[in-house]
């Protein structure tokens, strides 16, 4: 409960202890969140045959970065050193054959486009530079989320834009929502990894971070350096009783009553009187994101959205009972509900190092924890949105931030390090050409021969088929326009 109580005792500064009440009570109401949904009117895209096909966007993100070679760029004849111990199985897409580890993902491979070129030249854990348009990356800025030179995330461009559009009305459902949990949360160490976040657009456009509300229900050991330690793991498998919930913006606290909301925005208006009578702060005037906060509070259509228990227990066994596939199903279900781009990151949990960053232990950890979780959460997704209509509107990418080394090291269940001279990356729906296979790399899977594609060229692929103009500019923190991405729209994806 929010009392305000006390005399209108005089602070050192002149105002007064009710003033300063008053100045604080504005953040405890979701009036950041207000601002958060602020934006002004902008110009339509003019269209082409292919300018805004996505209705929306589902983004895969695949931290720590699968190999290619156990991925989609199999090179059954190498050297063992470089093949490895998985055989490839034939696939739906002609001339793709895909690990053995991945049967779900190779029948549904038709209705998908590999492209096995993308390169750049930043072996790090660059999450950053693979979803924004920053041009230039090293470790620390990696490392350091509120470095001030970041660039805006993919998701928040997106949602930013929405709302400068002259058509832009509220909605009950954020258009930039990021599962299973904020990101780099869940693992041991005190740095937070930077990608995913609003750079110089500001923290109110940053995701909007689920949480995830359930039990691992396997174990699993990790290696890190020398360290072995066995983890509840939940990209190995979880509870059914499990959900996602977007926090405190979309979920009444278990005290907090309609009637007592109500009560709330009453006061609100008492506020917002004190505030234009004391001029603390004029940008209130805006109605519109006042209303689309309060929806957002109390909205049960949020809610549903992420509650993956309403499904039937035939779908939700079509994405696997793993914390990858219950996200991939969550996702589906927010962009059913019009949330414009929603993320699934497979994260580092418990230890650092995790995710698909496989230094260590890479064979067992393909077979045990990674490959199933994968194939099954999105091969079901591909096969649900097909089924449901939704994929020919609804864009999918898988992405990571680099690949692995062509060579195995010798390290305990053998390993392959960071590479970014030659990965693949997955597309479907929203306008992508169904069943191609762009780009080749040479027969150690080390290289690019043909037709190079880089990390910004994909951004800009995702733009342009969202419909955002491939000329419009952002605002720095200095007053300097910045495109959205300096890359090309990958046209022979384009279907």
């Amino acid at each position: 409960m929010l009392r305000i109580l006390g005399s209108s005792k005089r602070l050192c500064d002149g105002s007064t202890r009710r003033d300063a009440i008053v100045a604080g009570g504005l953040s405890l109401l979701g009036l950041t969140l207000e601002d958060y949904l602020r934006a002004n009117d902008r110009k339509p895209a003019v269209k082409d045959a292919h300018f805004g096909r996505a209705k929306s966007c589902i983004l895969l993100f695949l931290y720590g970065s699968p190999s290619q070679l156990e991925f989609a760029d199999m090179k059954p004849d190498a050297p063992v050193e470089i093949r490895g111990e998985l055989k490839p199985i034939p696939s739906a897409l002609r001339g793709c054959d895909v690990c053995e580890l991945l049967p779900h993902t190779a029948r549904i491979l038709d209705r998908v486009s590999v492209v096995r070129s993308v390169t750049h030249k930043y072996p790090v854990h660059g999450v950053a530079y693979a979803t924004t348009g920053i041009p230039e990356i090293d470790a620390p800025m990696e490392l350091n989320r509120y470095d001030s030179k970041h660039w805006p995330y993919i998701g928040s461009v997106v949602s930013y834009l929405e709302r400068q559009k002259k058509s832009y009305s509220v909605k009950p459902i954020p258009d930039n929502v990021a599962l299973p949990f904020p990101f780099s949360s869940q693992r041991t160490g005190e740095v937070h990894r930077a990608g995913p976040y609003a750079g110089f657009l500001g923290s109110e456009h940053h995701p909007h971070f689920t949480q995830f509300i359930g039990q691992a229900n396997r174990k699993i050991t990790k290696t890190l350096n020398k360290d072995i330690i066995e983890f509840d793991e939940p990209y190995v498998g979880v509870d059914l009783d499990c959900r996602f919930s977007l926090g405190e913006a979309t979920q009444l606290p278990a005290e907090m009553t309609l009637d007592r909301l109500d009560s709330r925005k009453s006061l609100l208006k008492q506020f917002e009187e004190a505030r234009r009578n004391h001029d603390l702060s004029p940008s209130l005037a805006h109605d519109q994101f006042r209303q689309s906060a309060y929806s957002m509070v109390g909205n049960e259509k949020v809610r549903q959205a992420l509650d993956v228990r309403k499904e039937e227990p035939k779908t939700r066994d079509l994405y696997g009972p793993t914390l990858f596939g219950q996200s991939c199903l969550a996702a589906r279900r927010l962009v059913e509900a019009q949330s414009k781009f929603v993320t699934v990151f497979w994260d580092e949990f418990g230890l650092a190092g995790s995710g698909w960053d496989t230094h260590w232990e890479h064979y067992p950890r393909l077979r045990n924890e990674l490959m199933p979780g994968f194939d099954r959460g999105y091969a079901g997704l591909i096969a649900d949105l097909d089924a449901r209509g939704l994929l020919d509107e609804t864009l999918v990418v898988v992405l990571s931030e680099h690949g692995r080394t062509p060579k195995i090291t010798p390290e305990r269940g053998g390993g392959r390090d960071h590479w970014s001279q030659a990965y693949s990356a997955l597309f479907a729906g929203g306008g992508i050409a169904r069943g191609k296979v762009i780009g080749k790399t040479d027969k150690i899977g080390g290289t690019v021969l043909d037709n190079p594609v880089s990390p910004k060229d994909i951004l800009a692929t995702i733009y342009h088929l969202l419909g955002y103009e491939p000329d419009t500019t952002l605002t720095d923190r200095l007053s300097r326009p910045q495109p959205l991405v300096n890359g090309s729209v990958i046209r022979d994806l384009l279907g």
